[in-house]
C-alpha cells in the first residue's frame, strides 16, 4: 500500500488512475446547494479489491459523495466513475456496476426476506435458477437463514442492515457503496454488519462512509478523511497507524512490581533516567510510559534491562495512535 498521502485543500491536481483500473474514480467532483459547499473538488482512486473507508463527522460531506457515486444527485461540476464506468452521465447502464446501501434503508415490512431478494432479483432480470442461487448465497452470507421466511418488519437493527446489504450484492455487482452502514446499530448489531464487510473481502470492492471510527479500523485497508466537504487524506490504514505511531513503551506492572525505594522498579527508574535515548518517563498507578528518542536502540535495549532488574510486568507494548487519535488531530489541523 501507499504511504499517507495528504492531499491540497484546493486546486488538487487529478488523481493517478483511469476508469478502467480504478474501482471507483472522483475528478474534481463537486456539489454546491445554494451558498453551501457540500463537497469542494473530490480528486479519489479507490482500488479494486479494497474496503475503503471514507471517513468525516457528520456533516462532512460523506452522503453528498455517495449519492453522487450512487446516481441519485447531480454534481455542480467534476466526474465520478463506479466500476469503470461513468454515474455521473446519463447511462442508467452504469448502475449494474454497484450495489448501493443508503443511510436509512426501507424495505417492504410485510415481506420476507426471502421475498425481498427475490424480489431485487427479478428487477435485475436474473432467471429463476439464478435467483434462487443467489438468494441461498446471500442468505447464507448475511446469516440470516433461520429469519428468512420472517416479516421484515419484526426484525433488529442489525437483521435489516445485513439484509440490505444483501440486496446490494445481489447480481454480484463488482462495488458495494455503503453509507454509514453501522450508524443507528447497538454494539452487537454492528458487531454483525462489520463480520459481514468482512467476509465480503476480496469478492467486491467494498467503499464504506462512518463517522464511527473503530468500525472504519477494524474492516478498512484503506482510509480517506474527509472534513467540511474536502478530502485531507488518503493512506493504506497501517501507513497511517505507522506515521502518527507515538514514540513510547508502555508497562503494565504486576501488583509486586511496585513497591517503595530500593525495590527493582527504584532501581530500573533511576537506571532509565541515565539512558540517551529515554527522552521522558511517566507513571500513572500502575502504567509506566517511556518515550524515546531513539526507537530501535530502546526496542533494542528495554526488554533486556526489564529482566534484568526481575521487574514483573503485566503487559509490554509500543504504543500505536487509534485512528480517532489521528483523526482528532487531522482535524485540528485544518
Amino acid at each position: 500500500m501507499n504511504a499517507a498521502i495528504a492531499i491540497p485543500t484546493s486546486g488538487a491536481a487529478p488523481v493517478r488512475g483511469s476508469p478502467e483500473t480504478s474501482a471507483i474514480l472522483c475528478q474534481g467532483l463537486s456539489k454546491t446547494y445554494g451558498n453551501i459547499q457540500a463537497l469542494a473538488e473530490l480528486e479519489l482512486s479507490v482500488p479494486y479489491g479494497s474496503v475503503f473507508g471514507f471517513l468525516g463527522r457528520n456533516g462532512a460531506g460523506k452522503t453528498t459523495t455517495m449519492r453522487l457515486l450512487a446516481g441519485l444527485a447531480h454534481p455542480s461540476a467534476g466526474h465520478a466513475w463506479v466500476g469503470g464506468w461513468e454515474t455521473t452521465g446519463v447511462n442508467r447502464l452504469a448502475r449494474t456496476r454497484f450495489g448501493y446501501l443508503p443511510q436509512d434503508p426501507a424495505f417492504y415490512s410485510w415481506m420476507s426476506a426471502r421475498e425481498y431478494l427475490d424480489y431485487i432479483g427479478r428487477i435485475q432480470g436474473l432467471s429463476g435458477m439464478e435467483r434462487k442461487r443467489q438468494i441461498g448465497e446471500m442468505l447464507e452470507l448475511s446469516d440470516l437463514q433461520e429469519a428468512s421466511r420472517r416479516r421484515i418488519g419484526g426484525y433488529s437493527g442489525g437483521m435489516v442492515q445485513r439484509l440490505g446489504i444483501a440486496q446490494a450484492l445481489m447480481g454480484h455487482p463488482p462495488v458495494l457503496l455503503l453509507d454509514e452502514p453501522t450508524s443507528s446499530l447497538d454494539p452487537a448489531g454492528r458487531h454483525e454488519v462489520l463480520e459481514m464487510i468482512s467476509k465480503i473481502r476480496g469478492n467486491a470492492t467494498v467503499f464504506f462512509s462512518s463517522h464511527i471510527l473503530n468500525d472504519i479500523e477494524r474492516v478498512c485497508d484503506t482510509v480517506a478523511v474527509l472534513h467540511k466537504g474536502r478530502l485531507i487524506l488518503v493512506s493504506g490504514r497501517e501507513e497511517l497507524l505507522e506515521k502518527y505511531a507515538v514514540n513510547a513503551a508502555e508497562l503494565e506492572l504486576s501488583a509486586a512490581g511496585q513497591g517503595s525505594a530500593g525495590d527493582p522498579l527504584a532501581t530500573f527508574l533511576d537506571a532509565l533516567k541515565q539512558l540517551a535515548w529515554v527522552a521522558n518517563i511517566k507513571r500513572e498507578g500502575s502504567v509506566l510510559r517511556i518515550m524515546a528518542h531513539n526507537v530501535p536502540l530502546a526496542k533494542k535495549e528495554l526488554l533486556p534491562m526489564i529482566v534484568q532488574h526481575g521487574l514483573e510486568v503485566d503487559r509490554y507494548e509500543w504504543v500505536r495512535p487509534s485512528l480517532e487519535d489521528i483523526f482528532l488531530q487531522l482535524s485540528s489541523e485544518e
